[in-house]
């Protein structure tokens, strides 16, 4: 898996990821993804078939989605397109319940003040961003 994660060679990456199976593993790659890589390693682990619905918001979550349940205007921001389009494809799927797995456990790393907030802000937020999924929890080593 390190060679994986550290490999120079992104189309590589993507290729075996394509191939992975385990969906624990999809999530510990997630858990130690190096996002300053960019979006294509995560774009691919999401659309893994494989990929659990508790990898794909902890993939929201580490892209720093939670911006846009706070503001729905920030998903507007030119600058940011290619974020723009990663996260609003994220929460789409999510919200249509795309992820056929989900054994894997993903608690929002948020605080009652932070989920109340949001609520406040956005009393349409679906609960899937703001409660714990089903499944177990998956201890994430670093590598």
């Amino acid at each position: 898996m390190h060679k994986l994660l550290y490999s120079e060679n992104k189309e590589n990456t993507i290729r075996e990821i394509e191939c992975i199976s385990d969906s624990e593993l999809l999530h510990v790659i997630t858990g130690n993804y190096n996002w300053d890589n960019g979006f294509e390693i995560p774009y691919s682990i999401v659309n893994n078939k494989n990929c659990d619905l508790g990898t794909a918001l902890l993939i929201f979550y580490y892209a720093d989605g939670y911006r846009v349940l706070e503001n729905s205007d920030v998903i507007n921001n030119l600058n940011l397109k290619q974020w723009d389009n990663f996260i609003s494809e994220i929460k789409e799927r999510i919200l249509n319940n795309k992820f056929q797995c989900n054994r894997i456990k993903f608690i929002p790393p948020l605080t009652k003040v932070q989920i109340f907030k949001f609520k406040k802000n956005n009393p349409n937020i679906d609960k899937v961003f703001l409660e714990e999924s089903d499944g177990e929890v998956i201890e994430i080593p670093s590598i």
